[in-house]
């Protein structure tokens, strides 16, 4: 079977994306040229409307005693326990011979997973992996040696070595210890960590080596244990009048003459404690493949951002109120910073690598926002030169060696999120040299931030030219762009022979997600994969294939092999998804790239329209969902993450609603611009993206202005409220689930970014949380509120509900839902929640 689906229907007349059993590809210039066509100034009226297609090499045919089309969807379906519409594939790898392929699978009715492995051939059947073999293949993260012969990997805490050409796996240790971060040093002996100690395995005598332990404490060679200058008085006076004291300082001084000459004397002694002081806490560590070097950042203990709150759970298995500690709010305006070192495990020195060399690090960047608030409380800033906090990036492999261990490079950040340092650290002087310095005057991004070394340079990706590309570097030379365009870069791979860089992005159009290559030089541009939809990879280990996860609008998630060695098309080898999910008459939203009346660009949105509805005599009811997280994508070609949602669209659909799904701006997939159109001012450019929308559904979709409802969860909840409460007239009814009312009160590590801290900005907040405009309500408004967010805080909803109640408003209603965490888990929850939305859509539209 070959699925077709619509891409954009962007034509005033509108065309309903539809699912058809046959279909021609298309080109992949075409579609980018429409792309680049729908990203300029002029109307977006009428384009031609363009294909992807998705070929499938075998037929899905499901058992039906029904046509589709007389099938109900119900809440009680969609709502109930997932398991009913399959089980997709999850954490999929690669075995070691490039033919096999491992995934695990959810057990139907159990939160338990399986691992399964499967044969990329034609006849494949996957086989469930028993629980004794598991440390054979659970290698999904596993590090290859420099001749590619042997690998190492963790499994349950314990070190596994396995050759590659027999299969043998050797157990390393087999400690209730947890063995993590296992590599193979250039001597070909493998390392590793427990807590804060590090250890060489020699594979020729099996040998263990203590090769660095990292003490929070100080070092006591240095009498660093004196708590203040009293106390060092007192100390002193006491060793010059009691003659006892002194001579157990003297005898206490030998000792550790004695203990300093034999370790330096006799090699059998360990001598590897480094000290870094009492009251501090090892952030970062990595170790050099040399075995001779590490680089580790440290801060102080207390500076950790969680467990400073406390959140009460009232349904509890002994019935007593559980009081769980979780994360501090960004009101507390905490700064975080780390120091940075050097140490050299022969010498058994530390060098300090100050960020005095990174250019900006004593730049005040938040100036023109200090000003601003202090003048509005009638006071005057002045503007000064001072060391900003600055810590190692919290990103995914911040620190990197070069494999030879001879140069390393890491990634940095500042406190106040708007500088981003990728650096090296010269070994021989010991001192920070900067590769790179992305600046942004809102907020570094905290996705596309990988690099790694391509032989004596360094590759990284940066939004710099305002879309996620990727750059090489020399260290003493001139950055070269590799990619670029109006599309994003992520997930880059470098080749093993170093000529080929592998990636995602969605070159032909925002919401479609494919695979390309690109040579090193920046040369040969092409597409790996033209599947449309959404698409995640692996590269084989011998590298001739790709793994690839592929979805798209009305499929769940299943895997596919391509062969990178021939032109044929992706093959699929997985087949999870149930009979009943794919009997079931699912509506296939449009994507739409709908005019801004404030920005250039479009706003991609899904459109869900009901049969016939332009045949229809009398106006549409409509619903707008509003996505969370903020920066999200919604509007694409694949699966959503928002699977209930989906079908509840699909549910209103088939009772005559349109339904509208837009990625306002601060949306993920369209660039740095787009993302940080919110910053210092959530939920104003969002708000005016949602009246386009009503706007776009009356002028285009037959949609009653007066008929039109919204609803969404977390960001979405914090969108329907402000909505809401500052542009009354926008929507007849809407119901805010896990809603952010006060982002003072929601996590510093995302909401600094975009609003600063309050001590710095309190106009942002102020004009950025619902809670100061909740007078503005005037239509029926549902709050659904999970009790034990660790997320959003039930906090938040309680707080908004006094005020309300304050304001004597009176067409608001709050559903509670005590056992449920910011992600619903219980299908009764869900089933009880979607049974208030749509009855209040029932009521209201």
């Amino acid at each position: 079977m070959k699925i077709k689906i619509i891409v954009a229907a962007i034509s005033l007349s509108l065309t309903a994306c539809v699912v058809t059993s046959t279909g021609e590809q298309t080109p992949e210039s075409v579609l980018n040229s429409n792309y680049a066509q729908q990203s300029t100034s002029e109307a977006i009226s009428p384009i031609k409307q363009e294909v992807a297609t998705v070929a499938v090499e075998k037929e899905v045919k499901p058992v039906l005693s029904v046509n589709p089309s007389d099938i109900q969807i119900t809440l009680e379906q969609i709502m109930s326990d997932p398991d009913w519409m399959g089980r997709s594939p999850e954490r999929w790898y690669w075995g070691d011979d490039s033919q096999t392929i491992y995934y695990s699978q959810k057990q139907k009715g159990s939160p338990l997973r399986d691992l399964f492995s499967q044969t990329v051939s034609d006849s494949a059947q996957s086989e469930k992996v028993s629980l004794d073999k598991l440390h054979h293949v659970s290698d999904r993260n596993a590090v290859k040696n420099s001749a590619g012969t042997q690998e190492v990997y963790t499994y349950q805490g314990n070190v596994f070595l396995k050759t590659l050409s027999s299969g043998k796996v050797t157990q390393l240790t087999h400690t209730t210890a947890n063995e993590n971060s296992a590599m193979f040093l250039t001597n070909g002996n493998v390392a590793y960590r427990v807590n804060n100690k590090f250890f060489e395995h020699d594979l020729r005598n099996n040998q263990i080596i203590e090769l660095a332990s990292l003490l929070s404490d100080n070092d006591p060679a240095n009498n660093q244990d004196k708590a203040d200058d009293k106390a060092n008085y007192l100390a002193t006076e006491q060793n010059k009048l009691i003659e006892y004291i002194a001579l157990q300082q003297r005898n206490k001084a030998l000792k550790t003459q004695q203990s300093d000459r034999l370790k330096a004397q006799n090699q059998s002694i360990t001598k590897t404690e480094f000290y870094f002081g009492k009251g501090k806490r090892i952030v970062h560590a990595s170790l050099s493949p040399l075995g001779n070097k590490m680089i580790v950042s440290i801060a102080d203990a207390k500076s950790s951002r969680a467990d400073s709150d406390i959140m009460p759970n009232y349904i509890t298995d002994n019935g007593d109120i559980d009081a769980q500690n979780v994360r501090a709010r960004v009101g507390n305006n905490y700064q975080y910073k780390e120091e940075l070192f050097l140490v050299d495990l022969k010498s058994g020195q530390k060098f300090a690598l100050t960020f005095d060399s990174l250019p900006g690090f004593d730049q005040d960047v938040l100036a023109e926002v200090r000003k601003e608030n202090y003048q509005r409380e009638g006071k005057t800033y002045q503007s000064k030169k001072s060391p900003r906090n600055i810590h190692v990036m919290r990103a995914s492999s911040p620190i990197k060696w070069h494999k030879d261990g001879k140069q390393v490079a890491l990634l940095l950040e500042a406190w106040d999120n708007k500088d981003r340092w990728l650096a090296s650290v010269n070994l021989l002087s010991n001192k920070l040299e900067n590769q790179h310095r992305l600046h942004d005057n809102a907020w570094i991004n905290w996705s596309f931030n990988e690099f790694g070394w391509l032989e004596d340079k360094l590759y990284y990706l940066s939004e710099e030219t305002g879309f996620s590309h990727l750059y090489t570097k020399s260290l003493k030379g001139k950055a070269k762009q590799i990619t670029s365009g109006r599309f994003e870069v992520s997930d880059v791979t470098l080749t093993k022979d170093n000529a080929r860089f592998i990636f995602k992005a969605n070159k032909v159009h925002p919401g479609v997600h494919d695979i390309y290559q690109v040579n090193t030089d920046g040369s040969n541009f092409t597409a790996l994969t033209t599947l449309g939809g959404s698409n995640d990879y692996a590269l084989s280990p011998d590298e001739s294939k790709l793994l690839i996860q592929h979805s798209t609008v009305t499929m769940p998630p299943e895997l596919y092999v391509k062969d990178l060695t021939s032109n044929t098309s992706a093959k699929r080898i997985t087949y999870t998804v149930s009979d009943k999910f794919l009997s079931m008459p699912w509506a296939a939203p449009s994507v739409i790239a709908i005019p801004s009346s404030n920005q250039k660009e479009p706003i991609y949105s899904r459109v869900y329209l009901p049969k016939n509805y332009d045949k229809k005599a009398s106006k549409n009811k409509a619903v707008m969902f509003t996505h969370g997280a903020g920066y999200l994508q919604n509007a694409h070609l694949g699966w959503s993450g928002y699977f209930r949602e989906f079908m509840f669209h699909s549910m209103l659909v088939q009772q005559g609603y349109v339904v509208i799904d837009m990625d306002y701006r601060a949306s993920a997939g369209y660039g740095r611009d787009w993302r940080t159109a919110i910053y210092r001012h959530m939920g104003k450019p969002e708000v005016e993206d949602m009246r386009d929308g009503v706007n776009w559904l009356v002028e285009n979709a037959n949609v009653d202005r007066q008929r039109i409802g919204t609803y969404g969860g977390s960001y979405g909840g914090f969108l329907t409220l402000m909505s809401m409460f500052t542009q009354p007239d926008l929507f007849a009814s809407g119901s805010a689930l896990r809603l952010v009312s006060d982002w003072a009160y929601y996590n510093h590590g995302y909401t600094s970014n975009i609003l600063n801290t309050p001590g710095d900005d309190a106009i942002a907040y102020e004009r950025s949380s619902p809670i100061y405009f909740a007078e503005g309500l005037e239509k029926p408004l549902l709050i659904n509120a999970p009790m034990v967010d660790d997320n959003v805080f039930f906090q938040d909803t309680v707080r908004l509900v006094q005020r309300l109640i304050e304001l004597e408003k009176q067409d608001f209603e709050t559903a509670i839902y005590p056992v449920e965490p910011h992600g619903f888990v219980q299908p009764s929850s869900w089933l009880n929640e979607y049974r208030r939305i749509y009855k209040l859509f029932e009521s209201t539209l």
